[in-house]
């Protein structure tokens, strides 16, 4: 798994884009969302159908996905 380095926080939320390669080829796009502290934390992580052909595009659209998420929440 790979991340890039490229956390933002949006309100109470802690949105961290990933990628994973796949093993056929092309890589997928995940997102982890943090709320909370210590023994309160909640961290949800989404993984999206679209197949992509780099980590770039991957951690471009986990992104853009985290961020409407969080901005809806």
């Amino acid at each position: 798994m790979q991340t890039n380095n490229k956390n933002f926080e949006v309100g109470r939320f802690m949105v961290s884009p990933m990628s994973q390669a796949r093993d056929g080829g092309g890589f997928d796009a995940l997102v982890s969302i943090r709320s909370g502290h210590g023994m309160a934390s909640v961290d949800r992580v989404m993984r999206f159908t679209p197949q992509f052909r780099s980590s770039r595009a991957a951690v471009r659209y986990a992104s853009a996905e985290g961020l409407a998420w969080a901005r809806a929440h």
